[in-house]
């Protein structure tokens, strides 16, 4: 699993989410996108507003997710997780996430999706304390972060923690820019993965945007935290 992490909120973490994942789909991945924010259960709304613009590229209407099927049912098996090829499964939040043990569900999940699936958690921002149990679960951490001075301090403490946590980050992915200076790979001490273009009020129906995710999917392809992944 790779937990999308990232500092403050507005970080672009739910938007780099959905985006990889659909990009991931594009390249014929069997890929699982879960709302692992359950004090700001974003990712499953932003996919039903988008899923005409994904539909359109080629990313089918099934990545609106179905309001139905949470993060919970998958990790119980009561709805059990079957990604195909043509778009991401997107699983939403708990319906009442206090209630909820969120480290053994993430420990679940894991075990709940297929060994070849990529699986993108939309994590929290990264100094809240519950950042941990998806940082705990996943293997590997993608920092996204804006190339803003204080974005960036809370993106190197985020990537700090996800260390701590045994979560080691990947890649980082800057957003709202075309291009990075070199000086963001070594304060963040990872290399940067991608660049996301400034898509507007829609970013995801974006074309330069969309084109962006499609190479971040393939530089992400390409490492060590893909193995195993079923990628075109």
């Amino acid at each position: 699993m790779i937990a999308v992490a990232g500092g403050k909120g507005g970080s672009g973490k739910t938007t780099t989410t959905l985006g990889l994942a659909r990009a991931l789909s594009r390249r014929g991945a069997p890929v699982v996108g879960a709302d692992a924010d359950w004090d700001l259960p974003n990712l499953a709304r932003l996919a039903a507003e988008t899923a005409a613009d994904s539909a359109s590229a080629g990313t089918g209407p099934r990545a609106t997710g179905e309001a139905a099927r949470t993060i919970l049912d998958a990790a119980r098996g009561t709805d059990r997780v079957r990604p195909d090829r043509s778009e991401p499964t997107i699983l939403a939040a708990p319906d009442s996430p206090r209630s909820v043990d969120a480290h053994a569900t993430f420990d679940a999940l894991d075990g709940a999706t297929p060994d070849e699936a990529p699986v993108l958690l939309d994590c929290p921002a990264g100094a809240s304390p519950d950042v941990a149990a998806p940082l705990r679960a996943a293997d590997r951490a993608l920092i996204a972060t804006p190339l803003r001075r204080a974005a960036l301090r809370d993106a190197a403490k985020t990537a700090a923690i996800a260390r701590r946590l045994g979560c080691p980050p990947v890649g980082v992915v800057v957003i709202g820019e075309a291009s990075v200076p070199d000086r963001v790979a070594a304060l963040l001490d990872c290399p940067v993965l991608g660049a996301i273009p400034d898509g507007g009020a829609a970013p995801l129906s974006d074309p330069g945007v969309r084109s962006a995710y499609d190479d971040l999917a393939r530089r992400l392809g390409e490492t060590e935290a893909a193995t195993g992944w079923k990628v075109a």
